[in-house]
């Protein structure tokens, strides 16, 4: 894509209504742009991060063996009655009412749709187990919306449910989960740490949620330092095999957020325990029959016999993810993104845009590396530069090419790695393929 052609509407300062960097930043990228409090607009740089972090996210639900719907954003109160949630919700639920008076409301979160479907369609033991997952908006009216994509009102979220016929299958359903959620996090160059929480108003008694490391983190939270060496990505999971092993591992090191840790009793020596600033990313539910038993959501037994169906459900914030790897991958002069949500992956930079030569080169670059299926963005404007050098820098692309006169005199181009910094003047055949992925 050429810059000049790239919808991208660039802001030089930072604007007074951002708190935080990830907002600073998605704002002066011209990723987002607020539509209304707490509610975005996604502007096509900001859209393809999203749809990057969400592909990945689909992918490692499907090999964990879920599997895809899509359930509505508008949903009927009656089903919130028969769990029993539509009036403990609290205010953060937008209630509304259709034109015959029927009431409804903008769905925060979808236990109640998704056990009506499975309680309308499973009959049996045979029928189990299920995992069944959306990748959708939801809207919570948050009293005090901030922060840009972290806190806002409307949020596009991948939330699954997972329906066994007994304990010891919603665990195996729930260390699935873990699984798949470390992997999730792990591919897109995040260290996501589960920690043990409160189930709040999903309820339930065992949760986790998974926090990433960032200096400008929501809360405090406090870690073993083995947690900084694990590789999540070394070892194949067979998510037939018995996980237990695997959750027991990876729960073992010690975890907690502020609220849950106690210096009293930490069982880690302070020169080993890491105190950080964390983002929440991900939280996991089970929370049995919750839903299930009030909704009439049942199977039957061989023996003929019928039980209420085991649930969990498993959220990732998709969007809040955008924010949180900013949040987690920046300098002063901007984003660094990881390459695997990366909105491109090179960043052709023409420094001369009235030079002949530099635009046949950066052209003939340009389509090679189109050729070769690298997303490019082309830097092709009449500007200077610095103006040039400090845009690319804001964005946050892996890898900058840059084409300079001095350069295509001698033949080469010049590679620069975002996060490193490191510069290497190659000849253009190698340079292109440097950049080949």
């Amino acid at each position: 894509m050429r810059l000049s052609q790239y919808f991208l509407p660039l802001l030089r300062e930072n604007p007074a209504e951002a708190q935080i960097v990830s907002h600073r930043l998605m704002l002066r990228a011209g990723m987002i742009r607020q539509s209304s409090a707490g509610i975005y607009s996604w502007l096509p740089l900001g859209l393809r991060v999203l749809a990057k972090v969400e592909q990945i996210v689909r992918e490692e639900q499907d090999r964990s063996g879920a599997q895809e719907i899509l359930m509505p954003t508008i949903q009927p109160a009656d089903l919130w009655r028969e769990s029993g949630r539509y009036d403990d919700y609290g205010a953060e639920m937008l209630r509304i009412r259709d034109r015959h008076e029927r009431d409804m409301l903008y769905g925060p979160t979808n236990e109640e749709v998704v056990t009506a479907i499975v309680r309308d369609a499973v009959r049996s033991y045979r029928d189990l187990p299920k995992n069944l997952y959306h990748i959708q908006w939801k809207f919570r009216d948050e009293v005090r919306p901030r922060f840009g994509v972290m806190r806002g009102r409307e949020f596009l979220m991948k939330d699954a449910y997972s329906f066994d016929i007994d304990q010891a299958g919603a665990k195996h359903s729930y260390n699935k989960m873990m699984v798949a959620y470390l992997r999730t996090f792990a591919r897109m160059g995040l260290k996501a740490i589960p920690m043990r929480a409160d189930t709040g108003p999903i309820g339930g008694d065992l949760s986790h949620e998974f926090q990433i490391l960032a200096d400008t983190g929501e809360s405090e939270v406090y870690c073993d330092k083995a947690w900084l060496d694990a590789d999540v990505l070394a070892a194949d999971v067979d998510y037939d095999s018995d996980l237990e092993p695997f959750y027991r591992e990876w729960t073992s090191r010690y975890a907690a957020t502020d609220e849950m840790h106690d210096a009293a009793t930490c069982p880690v020596p302070a020169t080993e325990l890491v105190t950080a600033r964390g983002i929440e990313v991900g939280h996991i539910f089970y929370f049995g029959a919750k839903y299930s038993k009030p909704m009439g959501a049942l199977a039957s037994l061989a023996d003929g016999s019928t039980v209420p169906l085991e649930m969990g459900s498993y959220g990732i914030g998709v969007s809040r993810l955008v924010g949180a790897l900013i949040e987690a991958n920046h300098d002063d002069s901007g984003i660094i993104w990881p390459e695997a949500v990366a909105p491109f992956r090179v960043g052709l930079v023409n420094l001369r845009a009235g030079d002949a030569k530099c635009v046949a080169a950066a052209d003939d670059a340009y389509s090679k590396l189109r050729a070769a299926g690298a997303e490019v963005l082309y830097e092709d404007r009449d500007d200077s530069p610095g103006a040039k050098f400090a845009t690319m820098d804001l964005l946050g692309l892996p890898w900058q090419l840059i084409v300079g006169p001095r350069g295509v005199a001698a033949g080469t181009l010049e590679v620069k790695n975002r996060r490193s910094g490191e510069r290497q003047n190659l000849p253009a055949e190698a340079a292109l393929n440097r950049l080949i992925a």
